[in-house]
């Protein structure tokens, strides 16, 4: 798909390549990504606090609605098959465990995010903070809701929400400042 809104069409024009192929590399490299993020961590219980959140968001930005869409679907079928891309490693338990909530909120946020980003809204920044933040609800709604069905609402909120509130902003921060900046250069 070509969309001169998004970043990655910008950044890596279609000239001669097949856009299939193109596709292909993107979503193995942003599902790369996806798992060395979520490695990078702090321990805490019951969900670790990961980088993950904030490739979403730059997933979102810059790809668009569709190629966010089979980016994280790749991901979730890699960690559903077994391979270790998840915080702490793989397989199909990750989709029902306490984490699957966030996981599955991933999907959802780097899709409206994208829809939203062909729309223009990562261009700005201001526009790409209400993007962002939208995102952040969806993984929160469905992170938070699907843990406090396993541990009680009252705890997924107390472990599950608010001690990620300060780094979620500063991941957005990051994002906000990093993708507007590349789009006004790659304009």
């Amino acid at each position: 798909m070509k969309n001169n809104a998004l970043l990655i069409d910008r950044i890596f024009p279609t000239h001669g390549t097949s856009t299939y192929v193109k596709n292909i590399i993107l979503i193995l490299f942003a599902t790369l990504l996806l798992a060395v993020s979520a490695k990078v961590q702090v321990p805490f219980w019951p969900v670790p606090m990961t980088m993950q959140t904030f490739v979403v968001f730059l997933i979102g930005m810059t790809y668009g609605w569709r190629l966010s869409f089979f980016t994280l679907l790749t991901y979730l079928a890699e960690g559903a098959a077994g391979l270790p891309v998840f915080a702490s490693g793989g397989g199909l338990m990750y989709l029902m465990g306490p984490t699957a909530g966030y996981l599955y909120g991933m999907f959802f946020a780097a899709v409206i995010i994208g829809l939203l980003s062909e729309r223009g809204f990562s261009n700005s920044y201001l526009m790409s903070f209400l993007s962002l933040l939208i995102g952040s609800v969806f993984i929160f709604t469905l992170g938070v809701g699907y843990l406090g069905f396993i541990i009680g609402y009252d705890k997924a909120i107390s472990a599950g929400l608010m001690p990620f509130l300060p780094s979620e902003l500063f991941k957005i921060a990051l994002a906000v400042v990093l993708v507007p900046s590349l789009s006004k250069i790659f304009k």
